[in-house]
């Protein structure tokens, strides 16, 4: 028997880190035989962003995707990364749904499930563990690992604790930053070991370099398992390798008994397939260091980067990068992890750009602050939240106690269009995209997104052309890219407004070159002049006090007034979303209201008058 067994990530976290979750089944199930013969602990192959991805780009059935992997990895267990009581989605589901979820993963093919909360909130994971436990299947529970105050080896030992008490079978740590230093691992482990009795697995990404080295040290200290990935999917944003981890241990106590020449052949097979996805790639998924100072995971600057370009103020990145752990201290020292890493990293630049702390308080700190979330890892700061909630009150219980079931409304939401019980659980993930992916599928018209080939990658062209749809790809994450607009500035530098995935921001461009692109057609070539009086979305610019608009682009979620309706300066007119938050928008003077400009889903953005106020 092996005293250290191995997890293998190349068909969930691996493509997710490297080529944003683009790997389809049809490329997975050929190696399928050889991965079921190495003798893994478990090859994580569902959840975290692979349900989302087959949906939203591969038109895939997530629920048909785990069958086949089920029967073509007979001797080996699936394991699955679980957000507690979010699941697979973005908000937090009632107890019916959570149970409902787990128990048709586990009969579609989920062995283990690996449970865990954003900010390590136990009572966001009981439900899950009792879930798992009584479909008779491994509940592994997650420590989300970070490092601030209140985060030391006593604090993550209670949590161990509580998940043991849960039932977990198995704590792992994730570490998913790779802040994890080998000196905390031997630490973390040996105490964990020692409160809980329970094996313990770590994870941990190579982004800081120190992955490899903390699970040595992590076995050293006891951990049972390790998450690897094979070598054609690992390091940087990814995980330590696996060939390499087999290898150092091999001879040694610890000698995992995997066979390297096997390992070999998988990985040449993976290399090959991962040439497919080379429209996926990422410049920016190496090693970075900078996460071990900054303690701001990679993904979470390049999304600050955005938001400050968007404003023309990329210059006051330092600003943020000292404001993000004031918020996170005044918060109460939350993971930054999703979606905590956007409540914080949003309301530290909205208080740098503002010019005052708290002046604008996003929608998302407020429910944070009132509970919604779960408890504060610390305490909280009390003048903050009387700024942010007044003396509404904070919730104490479960914030999922507050939620009633809700699978028969959604059975009722999505009749007709439904053939399975695992039908309405897609839907409940992503409503408004899951009801496109079962009317295209019942329709017979689902498509994947192209890949495309090779020869276009090599491929040279004497036309040069300027295009206003594309994809990019950044830290892991590919993003579809349409250019709607542009906005006044000066002749260097200049907003554009582009949508992204379908949520619409602002782009700051200074333009070190121009070359002349023709389109065949004069006027369509012809860009309108920084003085017209009207946007490309034939909103007005906002030229007098009346006028109501918005800070930063994004999208209206709600209109909170009508035409004819008096309103005071500072009252909320309207909701946008904006950097994955909610904010309110409120009246500029008081007065009535007496033009709207703008219906629920529209994409705005700052040079557009969103209503316009009469004073008096």
């Amino acid at each position: 028997m092996p005293k250290v067994f191995v997890s293998d990530l190349v068909l969930r976290d691996g493509h997710q880190s490297l080529i944003a979750t683009r790997m389809r089944t049809e490329h997975m199930l050929p190696i399928c035989a050889k991965l079921d013969s190495v003798g893994f602990w478990s090859l994580e192959a569902w959840g975290g962003a692979t349900f989302d991805a087959c949906v939203r780009f591969l038109r895939e059935d997530p629920w048909e995707r785990l069958k086949k992997l089920r029967k073509a990895l007979p001797n080996t267990p699936i394991q699955m990364l679980l957000r507690g009581q979010n699941l697979l989605g973005y908000r937090h589901y009632a107890d019916d749904m959570v149970r409902a979820f787990v128990q048709k993963s586990a009969d579609n093919g989920v062995d283990v499930f690996r449970i865990f909360d954003a900010m390590n909130d136990l009572r966001n994971m009981q439900v899950s563990v009792a879930a798992v436990k009584k479909a008779g299947k491994h509940a592994e529970g997650a420590l989300s690992y970070t490092t601030s105050p209140v985060h030391d080896i006593p604090h993550f030992v209670t949590l161990a604790k509580g998940l043991a008490d849960l039932g977990c079978d198995t704590i792992a740590i994730k570490d998913m930053a790779g802040l994890l230093t080998p000196t905390a691992a031997f630490d973390l482990v040996k105490a964990v070991r020692e409160a809980t009795g329970l094996p313990v697995h770590t994870h941990s990404h190579a982004t800081s370099g120190l992955a490899s080295m903390s699970h040595l040290k992590a076995i050293e200290a006891g951990a049972s398992i390790i998450d690897t990935c094979n070598s054609a999917f690992s390091e940087g944003a990814s995980h330590s390798t696996t060939e390499s981890m087999v290898a150092a241990l091999a001879g040694t106590e610890y000698d995992t008994g995997l066979s390297l020449p096997l390992l070999e052949e998988i990985a040449a097979y993976f290399r090959e397939v991962r040439k497919l996805y080379w429209q996926f790639e990422s410049a920016f998924t190496g090693v970075d260091p900078r996460v071990l100072i900054s303690q701001v995971p990679g993904g979470m600057i390049s999304n600050l980067s955005n938001q400050l370009k968007e404003q023309g103020s990329l210059d006051r990145m330092d600003e943020v990068l000292m404001e993000i752990p004031r918020v996170r201290e005044d918060l109460g020292y939350p993971p930054l992890v999703t979606p905590t890493s956007q409540i914080v990293g949003s309301q530290a630049v909205i208080n740098v750009l503002t010019g005052g702390r708290y002046k604008t308080i996003t929608n998302e700190v407020k429910l944070y602050l009132q509970g919604r979330y779960g408890q504060a890892p610390g305490k909280v700061n009390p003048q903050v939240l009387n700024l942010a909630i007044g003396d509404q009150d904070v919730i104490t219980c479960r914030p999922a106690d507050l939620i009633p079931d809700e699978l028969d409304k959604l059975r009722g939401e999505i009749e007709g269009l439904t053939k399975s019980e695992e039908d309405v659980l897609t839907y409940a993930m992503f409503p408004d995209l899951g009801r496109t992916f079962l009317q295209e599928r019942n329709a017979g018209s689902l498509a994947p997104e192209p890949l495309r080939t090779i020869g276009e990658k090599n491929a040279t062209t004497q036309t040069r052309s300027a295009a206003d749809e594309f994809r990019i790809t950044l830290h892991g994450e590919t993003y579809h890219i349409r250019l709607t607009g542009t906005g006044h500035g000066s002749q260097a530098e200049r907003p554009y407004y582009v949508s992204v995935d379908g949520v619409t921001e602002e782009v700051l461009v200074e333009a070190l070159n121009e070359i002349e692109v023709s389109t065949g057609n004069d006027n369509a070539a012809k860009p309108k002049s920084a003085g017209s009086k009207l946007p490309a979305s034939g909103r007005p610019r906002p030229s007098h006090a009346g006028h109501v608009t918005t800070a930063m682009p994004g999208t209206i979620v709600d209109v909170l007034v009508t035409t004819g309706q008096k309103v005071n300066a500072g009252d909320p007119v309207l909701v946008i979303e904006a950097m994955k938050m909610e904010n309110e928008i409120q009246a500029s003077v008081a007065g009535t209201v007496i033009t709207l400009f703008v219906v629920k889903g529209d994409a705005v953005t700052p040079d557009q008058a969103l209503l316009e106020i009469q004073p008096g």
